[in-house]
């Protein structure tokens, strides 16, 4: 049998060139896999035949969605994850999941090597290629466009020579990736970050001043997973549609922002994440009420480093294995119910209750009958600020 490479295929111009330009480079046999994540888009049976008639010797088609919305974005919700305090890790939660897949159908099938379309420039290919080696240290990892100078215009120029079943439509000004987390827009005119973003490259959220009525939901949460809303039980993957639509529909989750790349560069970026935006703001008052206040503390510096492991493509490296296990446990009493109002654009909390709350009525108000003795903070601040004390004592005797 001869040698195979599985691709990470997507139906587009680069992937479907991919197949063929592999083959001749290389020699080797392609596999072309498609992983669902939500992304939307053609008919799976139609992404399959594409790559068969672009020369793939197999075509295999995943529907990953509920894998990706339980073991991927679940743990993201818990941690609150987001770059750069904004972005909610949209493209860099699905690369391991595809990853994962690749190295499983190479194994099933027998490959020596995987490919991806990525190029030299993004964050993408050290995600790939980073999950892959974590995953599968024995195979080698292909980049066409980087690697075997794959460019546009020799794709269409390939595409017209071979007659693939490729249609070639008026060209997107934007590149784009999306999946059920959000959906990632950059290039074009967005290159120059002074230029104010359009309302056409929208796709997830309508403008927020369009839809003026609120909509309120309550959120229900079990150790850090929501698992209804306004009573109705979902699964991880219902609850990130649903609340794409309805958060969604208010124009929740649009950021702009410039972002560090890990290659070294900066980068103009447009996200809308409507669900994930949402999710994360009703997870974090839920913490708020739940979590001891050092816990808390601790955690806002775990969940930013942990964004930034999986934004740097480590998602299966020992430190993000060790920050889960510390994650998951803080998640223990994190359940309870959170009321959102949705409006022009803001998911904004009204509510929150919880059998695990940490919040004591008869503690914390100024009412006559309240048990909070206030007669104990005196000696308290004496205590607190005894080092301050102490040393500015010190100060003022050299000073």
């Amino acid at each position: 049998m001869a040698e195979r490479v599985v691709l990470a295929y997507s139906g587009g111009l680069d992937t479907s060139v991919g197949i063929g330009w592999l083959a001749d480079a290389t020699g080797k046999e392609v596999v072309a896999l498609a992983v669902d994540v939500g992304q939307g888009g053609e008919d799976v049976d139609d992404i399959r035949q594409r790559a068969l008639d672009c020369g793939a010797v197999e075509s295999v088609v995943v529907d990953a969605r509920d894998e990706f919305a339980a073991d991927f974005l679940m743990p993201a919700l818990k941690a609150n994850a987001l770059y750069q305090k904004r972005y909610p890790l949209v493209s860099a939660l699905s690369r391991p999941l595809i990853a994962r897949h690749l190295v499983s159908i190479a194994k099933e099938l027998g490959a020596d090597s995987v490919a991806h379309g990525c190029t030299g420039k993004g964050n993408d290919q050290v995600r790939f290629e980073a999950a892959v080696a974590a995953l599968a240290p024995d195979l080698t990892s292909i980049a066409p466009v980087r690697d075997l100078a794959l460019t546009r215009d020799k794709a269409i120029a390939y595409a017209e020579e071979h007659g693939l079943p490729i249609q070639q439509s008026k060209k997107n000004p934007y590149s784009i990736d999306k999946n059920v987390w959000g959906r990632a827009v950059e290039t074009g005119f967005l290159e120059d970050p002074w230029n104010a973003p359009v309302e056409d490259l929208y796709e997830y959220t309508q403008d927020p001043d369009e839809y003026r009525e609120a909509d309120e939901i309550t959120l229900t949460f079990e150790a850090g997973v929501p698992v209804a809303i306004d009573g109705q039980s979902f699964d991880p993957l219902d609850v990130v549609q649903e609340l794409n639509a309805v958060a969604g529909k208010h124009g929740i989750g649009r950021i702009d922002i410039v972002e560090d790349r890990l290659v070294g560069i900066k980068s103009r970026e447009v996200y809308e994440a409507p669900g994930a935006v949402a999710l994360i703001a009703a997870h974090e008052e839920l913490e708020a009420l739940t979590l001891e206040r050092d816990l808390a503390r601790y955690k806002r510096g775990v969940e930013s480093t942990w964004a930034e492991l999986v934004y740097d493509g480590l998602w299966y490296s020992g430190l993000k294995r060790s920050l889960d296990v510390f994650i998951d446990d803080t998640q223990k009493h994190v359940s309870g119910d959170i009321r959102l109002k949705l409006q022009g654009g803001r998911a904004v909390v009204t509510g929150r209750r919880s059998e695990q709350s940490l919040y004591d009525f008869e503690l914390a108000t100024y009412d006559t009958g309240d048990t909070f003795d206030q007669s104990l903070s005196k000696g308290f601040i004496e205590l607190w600020s005894l080092p301050s004390r102490i040393s500015a004592k010190r100060d003022l005797k050299s000073a």
